[in-house]
């Protein structure tokens, strides 16, 4: 086990000083002067140079990645341009929005793709097993910047039962975790019905119910257990996903999280906070993908043993 989480501490290094890397590299592969976009190309010379030397772009490029990782070790992200704060303050203070999201965006997908799916695969091929199928269709087919507008039609506008956008109870939470988690739902039900279908054509299920054991248990205490491995997969890339891809949502919810930060930032030509933003989503990421690996040790044994041999 010591080994197992040592191999994959050991893993995230590399794929963080690789999105740190990309994500330094990024103004240097935009097209154009990132002071010009910043300032405007009618901005007087002297202030121009002025931004290049506070942003430390006069200098190498090698230089300028050793001051960047050297601050990133210091928590230090640089100063925003259009919030005059630094930019770490600025992410941390978004971030635990766009958790929330993220976090009630799960549940709600967890709550309506898990007990789908399993219903399903019990009973292939009848009615409850097609609806299961149009709704993970539907789910997938209708993006987030259609779903969340009819939403706030629908049950903003016209029925006012949840707010139309900010940040506040749990009421302001509802529409834009149903938008984000009902697109997550229809992929988990579609994977939680074909990995549950597979694992109830394996041999130690037919055991189970050659002993006689209720179908309910079979499925629930035998069944399932086995089939949450590819659904973990699934859950993590989804959730880490959602991290990046709350952008939309948030900005048709008014959000306040990093998702609607990192769109004023780039629309502000906020250099210093449109990197750190998008630092903050790739490490996210990254963090949610190993911790998902993490979690297959406490799920399948045969991780574990794999670990101990290597």
């Amino acid at each position: 086990m010591r080994a197992l989480l040592s191999n994959r501490a050991a893993l995230m290094i590399p794929r963080l000083l690789g999105i740190v890397t990309l994500v330094f590299l990024f103004i240097h592969f935009i097209p154009g002067d990132p002071v010009d976009m910043m300032l405007g190309e009618t901005a007087q010379p002297a202030d121009k140079e002025a931004l290049r030397r506070a942003l430390g772009l006069d200098r190498p490029l090698l230089e300028q990645y050793a001051r960047y990782v050297g601050g990133l070790m210091r928590g230090d992200l640089g100063h925003s341009l259009s919030f005059q704060s630094p930019v770490s303050q600025l992410v941390t203070s978004r971030y635990p929005a766009t958790l929330e999201l993220a976090l009630g965006a799960v549940f709600i997908a967890l709550l309506a793709a898990v007990p789908l799916g399993v219903l399903a695969a019990a009973r292939p091929g009848t009615l409850i097993d097609r609806a299961s199928v149009m709704f993970a269709l539907l789910g997938v087919s209708i993006p987030n910047f259609a779903l969340g507008p009819l939403l706030i039609i629908a049950f903003s506008i016209s029925l006012a039962w949840f707010p139309v956008s900010g940040r506040g109870g749990l009421a302001h939470l509802v529409l834009p975790a149903l938008t984000l988690g009902l697109s997550m739902a229809g992929i988990l039900t579609r994977m939680t019905r074909a990995s549950l279908i597979e694992t109830l054509r394996e041999d130690y299920v037919r055991t189970a119910h050659a002993k006689g054991l209720p179908a309910y248990r079979v499925l629930l205490t035998h069944a399932l257990p086995n089939a949450l491995t590819p659904i973990l997969t699934i859950l993590g890339l989804q959730f880490g996903t959602l991290l990046a891809g709350a952008i939309v949502t948030e900005t048709i919810f008014a959000w306040p999280g990093i998702g609607q930060l990192t769109v004023n930032a780039i629309a502000a030509r906020d250099y210093p906070l449109a990197q750190g933003c998008i630092l903050a989503i790739g490490v996210g990421y990254i963090v949610v993908n190993s911790a998902t690996d993490l979690l297959y040790t406490l799920i399948d044994p045969r991780v574990r043993s794999e670990g101990r041999n290597d």
